[in-house]
């Protein structure tokens, strides 16, 4: 009797409901939300104005559009993606996976849904109507009959599911050394792979990944040579997240940055947090460091850090979060560091942002040739940053360095590290103007023990969203630089173009002219090139040519063949 009383009341729901879905108008039914506002960026995060209520999911892909004022949206150009990470009741938190050189996202731009994942909204809002699942009648007292009776009902699952991505790629490609003569063959594979909600599990795997598994050389004692690109590779992130909304836990691992310590850049190891409540978080991190691109980079560096966080407000309105921690290091297992940090972000709405970054050492005389001993700054940098009108962005940063940085040189002309180029104070503007162009700069001065006067810092730059209306991205920028680590100019260029939405290249170039008391002169000229074609929906072929001239002499080729699951 109980069973044939669920049963008719199950019936009975699932007929209303679909009487009044076939009253509803069809538009409504299908109707679900595309595109969205970015409301905060920092750093290599942004998040914008929509979440969980509106459908969007941990994985789901979206692409940063920018359209001037007073322009149709339609006109809107496109200038990066991102992937959601972690999404609340009415925000989501985006990693920026790519974006075009010439122009970063920023508040206010819109972020688009990518087709396959507005396709699943789609299938997911018309299922309401399309498809009725009976309606289970839950009671106050448990029963194991009716338990029985519920499980056997089915249940629409979630689009984000055992929803997997991406790219598999096998990679040939050649390098020719001109100041050694030897030449070398690389065989590998990239991996670009977006999997969410594995096994039904909040574990969702997402990121870029490439390697080799083959290297020879026309010498057997010839070096291999590390070339601009292979820099590159290891700015890049891929990682193993846990993002369950209704656990109070959250962890990662892989190259990823930490969520909450992104001043202490990318590591390849993982992390650990724990929700104490709405606003406080604590937790831990480990790895080794490989980014060039981080300040103080140093290779067979290990590190470990327990921090904790707190933040208040919104997004939509004044928001505040800081971190703090305690972290060591070690190089090729041997203690280097033991120092503090801190890094505070502070937001209302798109007009005004605030980043602060501190670094306090506790030396021990001796170590790594110390003389001193006790706690002393290493690092600060701050930058303010108000957006007065949607076309006028102003900024002001102090950057300070105790000890010389120790990036890469090579990566000085791709604009990667223009962050620590400016020793001091430094100001800067971002203008928009018509006909999809910008102009931009950043001047400051920095002065050195034992300078009489301080030297002019500058960079300035002009970027085209859509040349002559051709579809091609442009961006020329010049930077003279001066600081406690060294000085130097570099100009480049970057090009960028997509053709009939199946075939895309891009081409960055420059020169650079770099001197440094602690490290041989990089000079020289490069150009890294590289196209895409998809010829097939799921069949994509490239290939590329790298030069360069200069400290390093270098050829280097690659082609591609690809597969998109």
């Amino acid at each position: 009797m109980r069973w044939l009383m669920v049963t008719v009341m199950a019936a009975v729901v699932g007929c209303a409901q679909d009487l009044l879905s076939q009253q509803r108008p069809q538009s409504q039914v299908s109707e679900v939300r595309a595109t969205f506002e970015v409301r905060y960026v920092a750093n290599d995060a942004l998040y914008i104005n929509g979440g969980r209520e509106e459908g969007l999911q941990e994985g789901f892909h979206l692409q940063i559009k920018r359209v001037k004022p007073g322009e149709a949206i339609l006109t809107a150009q496109s200038i990066g993606q991102v992937v959601i990470t972690a999404v609340s009741a009415h925000s989501a938190a985006c990693m920026i996976e790519t974006s075009a050189p010439d122009s970063l996202p920023q508040v206010g731009d819109l972020a688009q849904i990518s087709r396959e994942d507005l396709e699943a909204l789609q299938v997911m809002a018309q299922s309401k109507t399309a498809r009725r699942y009976a309606q289970v009648v839950s009671f106050s007292a448990g029963d194991p009959l009716d338990q029985e009776l519920r499980d056997y009902v089915p249940k629409a699952p979630s689009p984000a599911i055992n929803q997997i991505r991406g790219r598999l790629s096998y990679e040939y490609s050649t390098i020719r050394d001109h100041d050694t003569g030897v030449a070398s063959t690389q065989n590998g594979i990239a991996l670009r792979i977006d999997a969410t909600r594995l096994g039904g599990s909040f574990w969702n795997l997402t990121g870029y990944w490439r390697g080799r598994f083959n290297s020879t050389n026309s010498s057997t004692t010839g070096a291999q040579l590390v070339t601009i690109t292979d820099l590159l590779n290891r700015t890049y992130q891929i990682g193993l997240f846990y993002n369950n909304p209704n656990s109070p836990n959250t962890m990662g691992f892989g190259r990823l940055y930490v969520p909450w310590v992104v001043s202490q850049g990318s590591i390849d190891g993982g992390y650990y947090g724990r929700h104490l409540n709405r606003n406080f978080l604590v937790g831990a991190f480990a790895g080794s460091t490989p980014d060039p691109t981080t300040w103080n980079y140093t290779a067979n560096r290990q590190i470990a850090s327990t921090f904790a966080n707190a933040q208040v407000g919104s997004f939509e309105n004044v928001r505040l979060a800081t971190t703090v921690g305690l972290a060591i290091t070690r190089l090729s297992f041997k203690a280097e560091r033991q120092y503090a940090y801190s890094e505070t972000t502070f937001s209302w709405k798109r007009y005004v942002s605030i980043f602060q970054n501190n670094e306090a050492d506790d030396l021990v005389a001796g170590r790594l040739g110390n003389a001193e001993s006790g706690p002393v700054m290493s690092r600060s940098f701050s930058t303010l940053r108000v957006e007065p009108a949607p076309w006028l962005i102003l900024d002001a940063n102090y950057n300070y360095f105790r000890t010389i940085p120790t990036f890469d040189l090579v990566l000085v002309g791709t604009g990667l590290l223009d962050k620590y180029l400016f020793s001091g104070f430094s100001t800067g503007a971002r203008i928009e103007l018509p006909r999809r162009m910008s102009v931009y700069g950043n001047v400051g001065q920095s002065k050195r023990n034992g300078d009489s006067r301080g030297s002019l810092n500058q960079m300035y730059g002009i970027s085209f969203r859509d040349v002559r209306h051709i579809g091609v991205r442009l961006d020329v920028r010049r930077s003279v630089f001066n600081g406690s680590f060294g000085s130097g100019t570099y100009e480049s260029l970057s090009l960028g173009k997509e053709l009939r939405q199946n075939l895309r290249f891009d081409v960055l170039a420059g020169r650079q002219d770099f001197t440094s008391s602690l490290a041989s002169a990089t000079r020289g000229y490069f150009v890294n090139s590289n196209i895409d074609w998809f010829f097939s929906r799921h069949y994509v072929v490239g290939g590329g040519v790298n030069l360069f001239r200069g400290s390093q002499n270098y050829d280097q080729t690659f082609l591609s063949l690809g597969y998109r699951y």
